[in-house]
C-alpha cells in the first residue's frame, strides 16, 4: 500500500512581506532543499548609497552602451540565472518555494529585476525586493563580464533618483566592499529599516503594504531644474553618470 507525498512545502508572500519588515530573510541549504530558514544576520550588509565606488572601468563600460539594460522584463528568468550552478557556485540557496515566492511577488509589484542583455543573450543582471524606501537585494548573477557590475550600478542610480535610503546587501562580502558596501551592527540596521519603510511599517503590521510605485515607473534626473524630461523605461546613460558622480 502506497503512503500519500507529504504536501509541498509553500512560501507565504505575505509572511515574507513582513518577515523583511522586522530584518528577517529567507534562505535554503540548497537548489532542491524542501524548505527554507529564516535569517537576521548580528552584522548587516548594507551599501549606502552616497559610496557607491564607480570605477573608471565600470564608468567607461556603461557610457560605451555595451548592454542593453531593461527592468522587470526577465524577472523569472534572472531568479533561474541566480540559481543555476556553476564551476565556482556549485549550488545557491535559491530553491523552488523562495522562487515561487517572489515570482509571486513580482507579479504584485513588489521584487524586481534589472537585466542586461548582449544582443539577445541575458548576460546578467540581478532581482531583489522593494518596500518603502528600501531596496532588499536578493542576488546577481553574470554571464559576460562586468554584466552584473552594470546592473548594479543602474540599480544604485535608479535608487538615488527615486529617493531610496537603504540598499541592503544581506552579507558583506569581498566583492561588494570594492563597491562601498558596509558593515553595520543589528540594531543600527534595524533603525536605518524603520526610518526607510516609513508608513509601509503600519501597512505591514495590518497585512496590507502598499507597493512601492516609484522603484521602476518612473526615471528622473538629478536636476529637474535642468530641463530633464520624467520618462518611462530604463534611465540614460547620461542620467546614469550624474547620478553616480564621480569615479574611484
Amino acid at each position: 500500500m502506497s503512503r500519500p507525498l507529504p504536501p509541498k512545502f509553500e512560501l507565504d508572500p505575505d509572511l515574507v512581506l513582513r518577515a523583511y519588515a522586522m530584518g528577517v530573510f529567507p534562505m535554503a541549504d540548497h537548489r532542491q532543499a524542501p524548505n527554507v530558514y529564516w535569517v537576521e544576520p548580528k552584522l548587516r550588509g548594507i551599501l549606502p548609497l552616497d559610496r557607491f565606488r564607480l570605477s573608471r572601468s565600470l564608468r567607461k563600460t556603461i557610457l560605451a552602451d555595451r548592454f542593453r539594460v531593461t527592468v522587470d522584463q526577465a524577472f523569472q528568468q534572472i531568479m533561474q540565472l541566480c540559481a543555476e550552478s556553476t564551476s565556482d557556485r556549485p549550488d545557491t540557496w535559491i530553491n523552488g518555494p523562495i522562487e515561487r515566492a517572489f515570482v509571486e511577488l513580482h507579479r504584485r509589484g513588489f521584487a524586481h529585476s534589472i537585466e542586461c542583455w548582449d544582443g539577445d543573450r541575458l548576460a546578467g543582471g540581478l532581482y531583489g525586493l522593494a518596500l518603502g524606501r528600501a531596496f532588499f537585494g536578493e542576488s546577481m548573477v553574470t554571464r559576460v563580464r562586468d554584466a552584473s557590475k552594470v546592473a548594479f550600478a543602474h540599480l544604485v542610480a535608479r535608487l538615488k533618483a527615486g529617493g531610496f535610503t537603504l540598499l541592503d546587501c544581506q552579507f558583506q562580502t569581498d566583492h561588494l566592499a570594492t563597491l562601498g558596501a558596509i558593515e553595520v551592527p543589528r540594531d543600527d540596521y534595524v533603525a536605518l529599516l524603520v526610518s526607510a519603510l516609513g508608513e509601509d511599517s503600519a501597512g505591514l503590521a495590518a497585512g496590507s503594504p502598499s507597493v512601492s510605485g516609484d522603484f521602476f515607473s518612473l526615471d528622473r534626473a538629478p536636476d529637474p531644474a535642468e530641463g530633464a524630461e520624467t520618462v518611462s523605461g530604463p534611465l540614460s546613460l547620461k542620467v546614469i553618470a550624474q547620478l553616480l558622480g564621480h569615479t574611484s
